[in-house]
């Protein structure tokens, strides 16, 4: 099944909101209902694909066969771009100046290694797509005319599982849930669970350095990665002889997290784990989002560590966001005041149970209120369900969007109050003042990343509108000292602030990869790096 083509996911599993939220959006922040709904798909008017004769005859030998280079207008715009709220407007209002000329599909890595020769031949820039989730525009190249796709859906194999050694080896268009039943197959997990998980792919995963909500006790993907195979219009890397290595500085490092600017990922092999015998998940409130992030930093810097570690500040505890299908439901959602923390704990029943009853004498000695397992089941059960949220209050009228940083504990309260002013006074400025919901999703022994969620009406150019949103939080993160992205990725969203956050000489480092890599600077152009 291919994701909503104007939103996210799942037609089917999209719903209207509720009258006492709508109702919310027009008392508290004006929304206003939206005139008109989006285009109808068969609606937009789609160029004629500009490829040259020869082009398209040589993408044709490099995946052995017509049908699998696809030109129609429903592919086209299908593979138009990603999944952010100003992608999502544009898409609904018809706007499709940048969608792709052909869409490719190879087989294999030699597939990949004939089409990324062939489009250098012909100077075709290539973006590399694999589940279409990004949120920083890491699909939309600067050199748009023409471009080709390159869907990665064909690549869908585990193609070795070393149960000894604990190692699988995926193909990178494996969506998540495919490859964790392949895995569940033999009784391993990868334990990746990211907000995407049902539409992203592992090559998605590897390329923007994904972390999952699960993240305390499975780690970031980059950590789980033991190796990977990278196809090149110039060859072929292969990195990961072993777990670990002192045989100079790590390529694969320097190969995840490079979002298709210097290569297509063709392969991973990855660390697994038993599938846990047990999963149990529940909620903690807190007085103050200070003292749950104090509690917070106690269990990631002295344990015992849970295997999901959330907490919700006071806003986004109160609207309910941390059980996102509950928000407007009948008796559902707790209306805490304070905050509400989520700890889950998967593993053996022995391990779990262990962890558990520790973990709660600390969080019980840092302030924390339990409220059972309730809210624990209700964030696993609706973990995937803010997306689809987000769809809703687009159809509503209202602007929805996600940002999220990283830093040091030590820094974590000036780098919060930073981005909450900059949106507030940015977006209060344009006659739009926003709902600002922040929680802790990811943590580590020296520091936490911060998730913001921000509703507001849309404007009169709600793109315009967020684009100075946007600018003014990124300046915020860089300013106290945070980092511009701790797991959606660069794009280009967010590449201007990288380059500075990398400084000129370490650009200009990775500015010569690519150029040995990729000299014709054909793969995915704009994107992590400025465009030549």
């Amino acid at each position: 099944m291919d994701m909503l083509w104007s939103g996210w996911g799942d037609p089917a599993k999209a719903a209207p909101l509720p009258e006492t939220v709508t109702g919310l959006l027009r008392d508290l922040l004006g929304v206003k209902p939206r005139t008109a709904g989006p285009v109808a798909l068969e609606d937009i008017a789609v160029p004629e694909p500009s490829l040259d004769p020869a082009a398209r005859q040589a993408l044709f030998a490099a995946v052995e066969g017509q049908e699998h280079v696809r030109t129609d207008a429903e592919t086209r715009i299908r593979h138009t771009r990603g999944k952010s709220t100003p992608d999502l407007l544009r898409i609904r209002d018809g706007e499709v100046d940048d969608l792709p000329a052909a869409v490719v599909l190879p087989a294999d890595h030699d597939d990949v290694l004939a089409v990324l020769r062939a489009c250098a031949e012909h100077g075709l820039p290539v973006v590399p797509f694999g589940g279409g989730t990004s949120v920083v525009g890491g699909l939309a190249p600067a050199r748009r005319s023409p471009f080709v796709a390159l869907d990665l859906r064909r690549m869908d194999q585990l193609l070795a599982l070393d149960p000894v050694s604990r190692t699988a080896t995926l193909q990178p268009g494996l969506r998540a849930p495919e490859a964790e039943a392949l895995l569940a197959e033999h009784g391993f997990t990868l334990g990746h669970f990211p907000q995407s998980y049902e539409w992203a792919t592992i090559g998605g995963f590897a390329a923007t350095r994904s972390s999952g909500q699960a993240s305390a006790g499975y780690g970031r993907f980059d950590e789980m990665v033991l190796g990977l195979t990278l196809a090149t219009p110039e060859g072929t890397i292969d990195t990961g002889r072993a777990p670990r290595s002192a045989a100079g500085p790590d390529l694969r490092q320097l190969l995840l997290g490079s979002e298709g600017a210097f290569g297509v990922i063709t392969s991973v092999t990855v660390r697994i784990r038993p599938v846990p015998e047990t999963r149990v998940y529940e909620g903690w409130r807190f007085a103050s989002f200070e003292e749950g992030a104090a509690a917070l930093r106690r269990l990631a810097q002295d344990g015992p560590r849970p295997t999901v570690l959330r907490l919700s500040d006071e806003t986004e505890t109160l609207i309910g966001l941390a059980q996102p299908d509950a928000i407007g439901a009948d008796g559902a959602g707790l209306q805490l005041a304070g905050c509400m923390a989520i700890t889950g704990y998967e593993g053996t029943e022995e391990d779990t149970s262990y962890r558990r009853q520790r973990a709660a004498a600390v969080l019980r000695e840092c302030g924390g209120t339990p409220l059972g397992e309730e809210p624990g089941q209700r964030w696993a059960h609706g973990r995937y369900s803010a997306p689809y949220l987000r769809d809703s209050l687009l159809d509503a009228g209202a602007f929805a969007e996600t940002l999220e940083t990283a830093t040091f504990w030590s820094r974590v309260p000036e780098l919060y109050a930073s981005v909450r002013e900059a949106l507030t006074t940015t977006l209060t400025e344009a006659g739009t003042p926003p709902l600002i919901m922040c929680h802790i999703s990811h943590v580590y022994e020296n520091g936490a990343s911060l998730y913001f969620t921000v509703v507001s009406a849309q404007g009169d150019d709600p793109v315009a509108h967020w684009q100075r949103a946007k600018h003014a939080a990124n300046e915020a993160i860089l300013t106290a000292g945070g980092t511009i992205t701790h797991h959606h990725g660069v794009g280009t969203d967010h590449r201007d602030w990288y380059v500075r956050e990398a400084g000129p000489l370490g650009v200009e480092a990775l500015q010569a990869v690519k150029r040995r890599l990729d000299p014709a600077g054909l793969l995915n152009p704009g994107v992590l790096l400025p465009a030549d």
